[in-house]
C-alpha cells in the first residue's frame, strides 16, 4: 500500500496543479473585483495638473455620479481611449475628473493641449500614492461614483464606445434613478 501512495500522491499534486493553473489562466484579467466597489472613495487632496497652486479633492467628485479616470502620457491604451472619453463628455451625461497618474506634469499638459480635454478637472499623482489608495495597479482605469462619493463600478483597460453604451450609461440612468 505505502508503494502506491509513493506514486499517487504525486500523480495527485500534479493534477492539482494542473487544474489550478487552468483555471488562472482562463479567467478574464480585466474582470478582477476590487474591494473598493461598494466603499466610500479613498480621501485624497492633489494639486492640479493645470495649476499647481490649486487642490482637487474626493469632496469635489460628490454630490454627483461623478467618473475618476486614470490616466498617463506614457499609457498607450490611454491615448486608445482618449478621443472615446473627450467624445463622451461632450454629452455632458457624467462629470468626469482625471488622476494623471505617475506622469511629467508638461507632457501631461502637452497632451491634454493636442488631443483635447475631457475633464473637469484633473489630479496630479507624480508618485502614484493616490493611485494606490484607490488599487490602482496600471492605467487606464476608471472608477464611477454615486452623489455620495461610494464606488459603485471599476473598468479595467481602455473606455471603449461599446463599454460606454453597455456599461457606463445603464450605471449612471441606475444611480441617478435611485438618487
Amino acid at each position: 500500500m505505502a508503494r502506491y501512495l509513493r506514486y499517487l500522491v504525486p500523480l495527485l499534486l500534479f493534477v492539482l496543479l494542473v487544474g489550478l493553473l487552468y483555471r488562472g489562466l482562463s479567467l478574464d484579467p480585466k474582470l478582477v473585483p476590487s474591494p473598493l466597489i461598494g466603499k466610500p472613495m479613498p480621501g485624497f487632496t492633489l494639486t492640479r495638473l493645470d495649476d499647481p497652486g490649486k487642490t482637487i479633492s474626493d469632496a469635489d467628485l460628490k454630490g454627483k455620479v461623478s467618473m475618476l479616470n486614470v490616466w498617463a502620457t506614457w499609457c498607450t491604451s490611454c491615448r486608445a481611449e482618449h478621443q472615446t472619453l473627450v467624445e463622451f463628455a461632450r454629452t455632458g451625461k457624467l462629470a468626469i475628473f482625471g488622476l494623471n497618474y505617475k506622469d511629467n506634469r508638461a507632457d501631461a499638459q502637452r497632451w491634454l493641449m493636442q488631443l483635447g480635454n475631457p475633464y473637469i478637472a484633473n489630479a496630479f499623482d507624480p508618485d502614484g500614492r493616490t493611485g494606490i489608495d484607490w488599487g490602482v495597479y496600471g492605467a487606464p482605469e476608471t472608477f464611477i461614483m454615486d452623489k455620495h462619493g461610494i464606488i459603485r463600478h471599476k473598468h479595467i483597460g481602455p473606455l471603449t464606445d461599446q463599454v460606454i453604451a453597455n456599461e457606463i450609461l445603464p450605471l449612471i440612468a441606475k444611480l441617478e434613478a435611485s438618487e
